[in-house]
Protein backbone atom coordinates (compact mmCIF):
# COMPACT_ATOMS: atom_id res chain seq x y z
CA UNK A 1 0.00 0.00 0.00
CA UNK A 2 1.27 3.45 -0.96
CA UNK A 3 0.97 6.00 1.83
CA UNK A 4 -1.04 9.02 0.59
CA UNK A 5 0.83 12.30 0.22
CA UNK A 6 -2.11 13.77 2.10
CA UNK A 7 -5.69 12.99 2.95
CA UNK A 8 -8.25 15.77 3.07
CA UNK A 9 -8.22 19.12 1.29
CA UNK A 10 -5.33 20.34 -0.80
CA UNK A 11 -5.88 23.94 -1.84
CA UNK A 12 -5.00 24.85 -5.42
CA UNK A 13 -3.89 28.23 -4.21
CA UNK A 14 -4.27 31.37 -6.32
CA UNK A 15 -1.25 33.47 -7.18
CA UNK A 16 -1.69 37.12 -6.15
CA UNK A 17 -0.26 39.39 -8.83
CA UNK A 18 0.62 43.06 -9.07
CA UNK A 19 1.68 44.88 -12.23
CA UNK A 20 5.27 44.05 -11.28
CA UNK A 21 4.88 40.31 -10.70
CA UNK A 22 3.93 38.05 -7.79
CA UNK A 23 2.90 39.71 -4.55
CA UNK A 24 4.91 37.46 -2.25
CA UNK A 25 3.79 39.22 0.92
CA UNK A 26 0.18 38.49 0.02
CA UNK A 27 1.01 34.91 -1.01
CA UNK A 28 2.59 34.40 2.40
CA UNK A 29 -0.56 35.69 4.10
CA UNK A 30 -2.72 33.31 2.04
CA UNK A 31 -0.50 30.36 2.92
CA UNK A 32 -0.68 31.11 6.65
CA UNK A 33 -4.46 31.55 6.41
CA UNK A 34 -4.87 28.19 4.69
CA UNK A 35 -2.82 26.36 7.31
CA UNK A 36 -4.64 28.06 10.19
CA UNK A 37 -7.98 26.98 8.71
CA UNK A 38 -7.00 23.32 8.52
CA UNK A 39 -6.01 22.85 4.89
CA UNK A 40 -4.10 19.57 4.58
CA UNK A 41 -1.80 20.33 1.62
CA UNK A 42 -0.85 23.24 -0.59
CA UNK A 43 -0.66 23.07 -4.39
CA UNK A 44 1.40 25.91 -5.80
CA UNK A 45 1.51 26.84 -9.51
CA UNK A 46 -1.47 24.79 -10.55
CA UNK A 47 -4.22 25.81 -12.96
CA UNK A 48 -5.80 28.00 -10.27
CA UNK A 49 -2.39 29.55 -9.66
CA UNK A 50 -2.19 30.61 -13.33
CA UNK A 51 1.08 28.78 -13.92
CA UNK A 52 0.46 28.90 -17.67
CA UNK A 53 1.15 32.65 -17.66
CA UNK A 54 4.28 32.46 -15.50
CA UNK A 55 7.71 32.57 -17.09
CA UNK A 56 10.06 29.93 -15.66
CA UNK A 57 11.92 32.33 -13.38
CA UNK A 58 8.67 33.41 -11.73
CA UNK A 59 7.26 29.86 -11.64
CA UNK A 60 10.36 28.60 -9.85
CA UNK A 61 10.38 31.55 -7.45
CA UNK A 62 6.78 30.79 -6.45
CA UNK A 63 7.59 27.14 -5.75
CA UNK A 64 10.66 28.03 -3.70
CA UNK A 65 8.78 30.69 -1.72
CA UNK A 66 5.90 28.31 -0.93
CA UNK A 67 8.23 25.58 0.29
CA UNK A 68 10.09 27.98 2.55
CA UNK A 69 6.96 29.70 3.85
CA UNK A 70 5.13 26.45 4.60
CA UNK A 71 8.26 25.11 6.31
CA UNK A 72 7.00 21.51 6.51
CA UNK A 73 3.71 22.43 8.22
CA UNK A 74 1.79 20.68 5.42
CA UNK A 75 2.93 18.98 2.19
CA UNK A 76 3.74 21.33 -0.68
CA UNK A 77 2.86 20.01 -4.12
CA UNK A 78 4.40 21.89 -7.04
CA UNK A 79 2.65 22.14 -10.37
CA UNK A 80 5.37 21.31 -12.88
CA UNK A 81 3.43 19.95 -15.85
CA UNK A 82 4.11 20.88 -19.44
CA UNK A 83 3.30 19.71 -22.95
CA UNK A 84 7.06 19.61 -23.50
CA UNK A 85 8.47 16.62 -21.62
CA UNK A 86 11.93 18.19 -21.29
CA UNK A 87 10.42 21.33 -19.81
CA UNK A 88 8.35 19.30 -17.32
CA UNK A 89 11.49 17.43 -16.27
CA UNK A 90 13.39 20.69 -15.73
CA UNK A 91 10.63 22.17 -13.56
CA UNK A 92 10.18 18.90 -11.64
CA UNK A 93 13.90 18.64 -10.87
CA UNK A 94 13.86 22.20 -9.59
CA UNK A 95 10.85 21.52 -7.37
CA UNK A 96 12.63 18.54 -5.84
CA UNK A 97 15.83 20.52 -5.42
CA UNK A 98 14.12 23.27 -3.39
CA UNK A 99 12.23 20.85 -1.17
CA UNK A 100 8.74 20.31 -2.63
CA UNK A 101 7.09 17.20 -1.21
CA UNK A 102 5.54 16.11 -4.52
CA UNK A 103 4.76 17.36 -8.01
CA UNK A 104 1.47 17.65 -9.88
CA UNK A 105 1.90 16.87 -13.57
CA UNK A 106 -0.86 17.54 -16.09
CA UNK A 107 -1.33 15.63 -19.32
CA UNK A 108 0.19 17.27 -22.40
CA UNK A 109 -2.19 19.82 -23.94
CA UNK A 110 -2.56 21.11 -27.50
CA UNK A 111 0.03 18.78 -29.04
CA UNK A 112 -1.41 15.98 -26.84
CA UNK A 113 -0.16 12.40 -27.38
CA UNK A 114 -1.32 8.79 -27.47
CA UNK A 115 -1.92 6.61 -24.40
CA UNK A 116 1.48 5.01 -25.05
CA UNK A 117 2.94 8.50 -25.28
CA UNK A 118 1.40 9.36 -21.90
CA UNK A 119 3.16 6.41 -20.32
CA UNK A 120 6.50 7.48 -21.79
CA UNK A 121 5.95 11.15 -20.88
CA UNK A 122 5.12 10.51 -17.24
CA UNK A 123 7.73 7.77 -16.92
CA UNK A 124 10.45 10.18 -18.10
CA UNK A 125 9.32 12.79 -15.57
CA UNK A 126 9.04 10.30 -12.69
CA UNK A 127 12.44 8.76 -13.45
CA UNK A 128 14.09 12.19 -13.32
CA UNK A 129 13.14 12.75 -9.67
CA UNK A 130 12.71 10.82 -6.44
CA UNK A 131 9.75 12.70 -4.92
CA UNK A 132 6.18 11.50 -5.55
CA UNK A 133 4.25 12.33 -8.72
CA UNK A 134 0.53 13.14 -8.81
CA UNK A 135 -0.93 12.73 -12.29
CA UNK A 136 -3.46 15.40 -13.31
CA UNK A 137 -6.28 14.35 -15.60
CA UNK A 138 -8.44 17.28 -16.73
CA UNK A 139 -9.85 16.50 -20.19
CA UNK A 140 -12.01 19.64 -20.29
CA UNK A 141 -8.83 21.74 -20.48
CA UNK A 142 -6.47 19.42 -22.35
CA UNK A 143 -8.83 17.46 -24.65
CA UNK A 144 -6.90 14.37 -23.57
CA UNK A 145 -7.99 11.67 -21.12
CA UNK A 146 -5.74 9.30 -19.19
CA UNK A 147 -7.52 5.97 -19.59
CA UNK A 148 -7.78 3.75 -16.48
CA UNK A 149 -5.56 1.12 -18.12
CA UNK A 150 -2.90 3.79 -18.64
CA UNK A 151 -3.14 4.81 -14.98
CA UNK A 152 -2.66 1.12 -14.12
CA UNK A 153 0.51 0.98 -16.24
CA UNK A 154 1.81 4.18 -14.65
CA UNK A 155 1.07 2.88 -11.14
CA UNK A 156 3.85 0.34 -11.66
CA UNK A 157 6.37 3.20 -11.53
CA UNK A 158 7.41 3.52 -7.89
CA UNK A 159 6.98 7.26 -7.40
CA UNK A 160 3.78 7.72 -9.42
CA UNK A 161 1.45 7.42 -6.47
CA UNK A 162 -1.67 9.51 -7.04
CA UNK A 163 -3.99 11.14 -9.54
CA UNK A 164 -6.05 14.32 -9.47
CA UNK A 165 -9.04 13.06 -11.43
CA UNK A 166 -11.62 15.29 -13.08
CA UNK A 167 -13.33 12.46 -14.98
CA UNK A 168 -15.56 11.01 -12.26
CA UNK A 169 -16.89 8.35 -14.63
CA UNK A 170 -13.66 6.40 -14.50
CA UNK A 171 -12.74 6.70 -10.82
CA UNK A 172 -14.18 3.29 -9.96
CA UNK A 173 -12.26 1.63 -12.79
CA UNK A 174 -9.01 3.27 -11.67
CA UNK A 175 -9.47 2.09 -8.09
CA UNK A 176 -10.45 -1.41 -9.23
CA UNK A 177 -7.39 -1.66 -11.47
CA UNK A 178 -4.82 0.04 -9.22
CA UNK A 179 -6.03 -0.73 -5.70
CA UNK A 180 -3.85 0.93 -3.09
CA UNK A 181 -1.07 1.78 -5.55
CA UNK A 182 -2.81 5.00 -6.60
CA UNK A 183 -4.44 7.57 -4.33
CA UNK A 184 -7.31 9.34 -6.07
CA UNK A 185 -8.09 12.98 -5.37
CA UNK A 186 -11.10 14.79 -6.76
CA UNK A 187 -10.40 17.57 -9.21
CA UNK A 188 -14.04 18.69 -9.03
CA UNK A 189 -15.29 20.55 -5.97
CA UNK A 190 -18.89 19.48 -6.64
CA UNK A 191 -18.05 15.76 -6.67
CA UNK A 192 -15.92 15.34 -3.57
CA UNK A 193 -18.32 13.10 -1.65
CA UNK A 194 -19.15 10.88 -4.65
CA UNK A 195 -15.43 10.35 -5.22
CA UNK A 196 -14.81 9.60 -1.55
CA UNK A 197 -17.58 7.02 -1.69
CA UNK A 198 -15.59 5.15 -4.36
CA UNK A 199 -12.42 5.14 -2.29
CA UNK A 200 -10.85 8.53 -2.95
CA UNK A 201 -8.84 10.27 -0.24
CA UNK A 202 -9.53 13.95 -0.76
CA UNK A 203 -9.70 16.89 -3.12
CA UNK A 204 -7.39 19.37 -4.78
CA UNK A 205 -9.72 22.30 -4.50
CA UNK A 206 -10.54 25.72 -5.89
CA UNK A 207 -13.25 26.50 -3.32
CA UNK A 208 -10.76 25.92 -0.49
CA UNK A 209 -9.32 29.34 -1.34
CA UNK A 210 -12.44 30.91 0.22
CA UNK A 211 -13.89 28.15 2.44
CA UNK A 212 -10.83 26.17 3.58
CA UNK A 213 -12.32 24.88 6.83
CA UNK A 214 -15.51 23.59 5.24
CA UNK A 215 -13.53 21.91 2.46
CA UNK A 216 -11.26 20.22 4.99
CA UNK A 217 -14.21 19.22 7.16
CA UNK A 218 -16.12 17.73 4.23
CA UNK A 219 -13.37 15.17 3.69
CA UNK A 220 -12.47 14.69 7.35
CA UNK A 221 -16.08 13.95 8.28
CA UNK A 222 -16.46 11.38 5.53
CA UNK A 223 -13.20 9.60 6.33
CA UNK A 224 -14.05 9.52 10.05
CA UNK A 225 -17.43 7.92 9.35
CA UNK A 226 -19.70 10.98 9.50
CA UNK A 227 -21.07 10.46 6.01
CA UNK A 228 -24.21 12.49 6.74
CA UNK A 229 -22.22 15.48 7.94
CA UNK A 230 -19.97 15.27 4.90
CA UNK A 231 -22.93 15.00 2.54
CA UNK A 232 -24.59 18.03 4.13
CA UNK A 233 -21.46 20.12 3.63
CA UNK A 234 -21.21 19.03 0.00
CA UNK A 235 -24.84 20.00 -0.60
CA UNK A 236 -24.33 23.33 1.17
CA UNK A 237 -21.43 24.20 -1.15
CA UNK A 238 -23.10 23.37 -4.48
CA UNK A 239 -24.54 26.80 -5.33
CA UNK A 240 -21.30 28.47 -4.33
CA UNK A 241 -19.33 26.05 -6.50
CA UNK A 242 -21.57 26.77 -9.49
CA UNK A 243 -20.84 30.47 -9.04
CA UNK A 244 -17.10 29.81 -8.76
CA UNK A 245 -17.25 28.21 -12.20
CA UNK A 246 -19.73 30.57 -13.86
CA UNK A 247 -16.71 31.97 -15.69
CA UNK A 248 -13.31 30.52 -16.55
CA UNK A 249 -11.52 29.55 -13.35
CA UNK A 250 -9.73 31.18 -11.54
CA UNK A 251 -11.53 34.39 -12.57
CA UNK A 252 -14.46 33.91 -10.14
CA UNK A 253 -12.46 32.67 -7.16
CA UNK A 254 -10.09 35.63 -7.39
CA UNK A 255 -13.09 37.96 -7.62
CA UNK A 256 -14.59 36.26 -4.56
CA UNK A 257 -11.37 36.68 -2.61
CA UNK A 258 -11.24 40.34 -3.52
CA UNK A 259 -14.85 40.77 -2.39
CA UNK A 260 -13.83 39.22 0.94
CA UNK A 261 -11.04 41.79 1.33
CA UNK A 262 -8.15 39.46 0.51
CA UNK A 263 -6.83 41.76 -2.25
CA UNK A 264 -5.29 39.11 -4.51
CA UNK A 265 -5.44 41.21 -7.67
CA UNK A 266 -6.79 40.29 -11.08
CA UNK A 267 -6.02 37.36 -13.33
CA UNK A 268 -3.46 37.71 -16.06
CA UNK A 269 -4.48 38.08 -19.68
CA UNK A 270 -5.97 36.39 -21.58
CA UNK A 271 -8.26 35.97 -18.55
CA UNK A 272 -10.37 39.08 -17.99
CA UNK A 273 -12.65 40.37 -15.25
CA UNK A 274 -16.15 38.98 -14.83
CA UNK A 275 -19.17 40.53 -16.52
CA UNK A 276 -21.60 42.40 -14.26
CA UNK A 277 -24.14 39.60 -14.74
CA UNK A 278 -21.72 36.88 -13.60
CA UNK A 279 -20.40 39.03 -10.77
CA UNK A 280 -23.96 39.40 -9.46
CA UNK A 281 -24.36 35.60 -9.54
CA UNK A 282 -21.15 35.26 -7.55
CA UNK A 283 -22.10 37.92 -5.00
CA UNK A 284 -25.53 36.39 -4.44
CA UNK A 285 -24.09 32.91 -3.88
CA UNK A 286 -21.52 34.30 -1.44
CA UNK A 287 -24.23 36.14 0.49
CA UNK A 288 -26.32 32.97 0.60
CA UNK A 289 -23.30 31.09 2.00
CA UNK A 290 -22.58 33.78 4.58
CA UNK A 291 -19.32 35.00 3.09
CA UNK A 292 -20.54 38.56 2.47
Amino acid sequence: MTKPIFTGSGVAIVTPFTDDGIDFNKLGELIDYQIREGTDALVICGTTGEASTMPDEEHKAAIKFAVEKVNKRVPVIAGTGSNDTRHAIELSKYAEEVGADAILSVTPYYNKTSQRGLVEHFKAIANSIKIPVILYNVPSRTNLNICPETVKALSEIDNIVAIKECNINQVGDIINLCGDKITVYSGNDDLVVPLLSLGGKGVISVMANIIPKDTHDMVAKYLSGDVEGSKNLQLKTLNLIKALFVDVSPIPVKAAMNLMGMNVGSCRMPLVDMSDKNLDILKNSMKEYGLL
